[in-house]
């Protein structure tokens, strides 16, 4: 009876190894190629195990998809909101700098999957609501911060104008302290 506790604990392992592997295979297709280019069968071949073997780990693409989802998020944590404005957007930038080629797949799959997608734009909303607090009710402030928290406001200004993170940011700062003196 001693070996029986062992053999079920090494199997409980494999189980687990093999969950593991099959979501960052996963991961990795849906950051490259994007989850509307990913089959459930190009995951199980990448994670080197069978279709029924995936199926038993995940019944469908959607459970798949929320494990992925959780370990991506956790791979790659969104900074913590804060009311500072230029600290805030420092980070947020960071953060899209670091994400941009997988962020930019998801966006464009997010019709897919769009409770994924609204949980990250109240993530990033609620990012916003914590930087526009100090600034009171202007609605033109919160605009404008909404404005600058939005990946494509960051990757217009860096990647498309080549701004520099500062710079961006910097600019992000002035639009929105214009409108809180106007």
């Amino acid at each position: 009876m001693e070996k029986r506790p062992y053999r079920m604990k090494v199997r409980a392992q494999r189980q687990a190894d093999t969950r593991r592997r099959i979501v960052e295979a996963a991961v990795e297709l849906h950051s490259t190629a994007g989850p509307s280019a990913t089959s459930l069968s190009a995951v199980a071949e990448r994670a080197g195990v069978q279709r029924h073997t995936l199926y038993a780990h995940f019944p469908d693409a959607d459970s798949l998809f929320r494990a992925c989802t959780i370990h991506w998020r956790d791979a790659h944590p969104f900074p913590e909101p804060t009311a500072d404005l230029r600290q805030g957007l420092r980070a947020l930038y960071d953060w899209y700098a670091s994400v941009a080629e997988a962020f930019a797949i998801f966006a464009r799959d997010a019709h897919l999957y769009p409770a994924f997608w609204q949980e990250q734009l109240d993530v990033i909303d609620a990012y916003a609501a914590r930087m526009t607090a100090p600034f009171g009710r202007s609605r033109a402030v919160r605009a404008r911060i909404a404005h600058a928290v939005e990946f494509e406001t960051w990757r217009s200004l860096v990647r498309r104008q080549g701004l520099s993170r500062n710079e961006a940011v910097d600019a992000m700062v002035d639009l929105v302290r214009a409108a809180h003196r106007g």
